[in-house]
Formats: C-alpha cells, sequence, structure tokens
C-alpha cells in the first residue's frame, strides 16, 4: 500500500511539472487500488480483534495499522487531487517552472519512507525525525504561497492557474501532516501514547 502511495504522489508531480493530463487521469483512476487496500486492512484488523481478543501491545498493533492505512488512503487522494489539478490547467504551459513544489514532494516522500521504515521497525526515533522534515515542508509551503501571491498581484492573468498552483502546494503539506500522522501512530504503538507531532 505504502508503494502505490508512493508511486501516485511521484506520478501526480510528474503529471503537473510535464502538464500530462493522459498521466493525471492515470493517477485518478489509480485511486481505487488503495482504497481497496484499506477496506482490506481494516476488514482484517475487525476479524483479528473479534477473534484473538488482543490486548496491549497487540491490540496497539492492530490499531495502529488501522491509522496508517487511513493516512496513506489520505495521502493517496491528495496525490489525486493534485492529478485533478493538472487536468484543470486550460494553459499549455505553467506561469513558472516549478522549484520549490517538487522540493516540497521530495520532503514529503522521503517523510512516507521514513514514516513507514519506522513502523516496520518500530523505530521511535525515526518517527519523532518526521516532525522536524514537517517544519521544514511548512516553511517552503508558505515561501510558495508568498511566490505565488507576488506572482497574480503583478500579472493579474495567472490568477486562475496560481490558485491551483497554491492548491497543489496546500496538498503536498496536507501529505505531509498525515506522514506525521503515520509516525504518531508508531510512537502509539511502541510507548502506549500519542505525541503531537505537527505542532
Amino acid at each position: 500500500m505504502g508503494n502505490l502511495v508512493e508511486e501516485a504522489i511521484e506520478k501526480s508531480l510528474e503529471s503537473l511539472s510535464n502538464l500530462d493530463k493522459d498521466l493525471a487521469r492515470k493517477v485518478v483512476e489509480d485511486d481505487v487500488k488503495v482504497n481497496e487496500m484499506e477496506d482490506q486492512i481494516e476488514t482484517l484488523a475487525v476479524q483479528l480483534v473479534a477473534t484473538q481478543q488482543p490486548v496491549a501491545k497487540d491490540l496497539r498493533k492492530i490499531i495502529a495499522a488501522i491509522k496508517i492505512a487511513s493516512s496513506l488512503e489520505r495521502m493517496a487522494d491528495l496525490s489525486r487531487d493534485i492529478a485533478k489539478v493538472t487536468i484543470r490547467i486550460e494553459e499549455d504551459h505553467l506561469l513558472k517552472p516549478l522549484v520549490d513544489i517538487p522540493q516540497m514532494a521530495q520532503m514529503v516522500k522521503q517523510m512516507l519512507t521514513n514514516g513507514l521504515k519506522s513502523y516496520i521497525e518500530e523505530n521511535v526515533e525515526l518517527a519523532f525525525g518526521l516532525a522536524e522534515i514537517d517544519d521544514k515542508v511548512d516553511k517552503l509551503y508558505s515561501t510558495v504561497l508568498r511566490d505565488l501571491l507576488e506572482i497574480m498581484t503583478k500579472k493579474p492573468e495567472t490568477l486562475s492557474q496560481a490558485m491551483l498552483l497554491s492548491f497543489v502546494a496546500r496538498y503536498i503539506e496536507r501529505i505531509g501532516d498525515h506522514a506525521t500522522n503515520i509516525g504518531e501512530s508508531v510512537i502509539y504503538l511502541v510507548k502506549g501514547n500519542k505525541p503531537d507531532l505537527n505542532l
């Protein structure tokens, strides 16, 4: 499931960078696969709770799996939303070369990789490290919004595309937030408490 989400993030940004509407439509279509996997995980988790009556860490492991699956599903939805923006852009070129938005995307992909690794290894330190990367994503998001606002002010004809690109930046920032949610689930699994990594 994590691999599918990584692929969705990558392809949605590729579709935007190249204004490749066919690739964007493929990202939208493929979202259903992640939804189905989340449903399967939830069903399996309910069966395990009903038949095994897990307690303590075993129960936390099931709860963490459900929460992580939900975060992954939301990340895939946000990737789909980025692809939908690509489809909505009417111009045949972007108003400026994308620099900060792909950089944000690389950061959230790293967060996803680290989050999943922290889950597999039950590595709390790696999970806590997600907050630091998320702070960088948030700062870059602010920079993107400021730059787009400046472009819109100087060139009002770019308003429509600039707004769409601001949505993309917001979606990427939200993907980062969901990656920190994975970290929170890992910390809950290992330690039994859930800190807020989105401060």
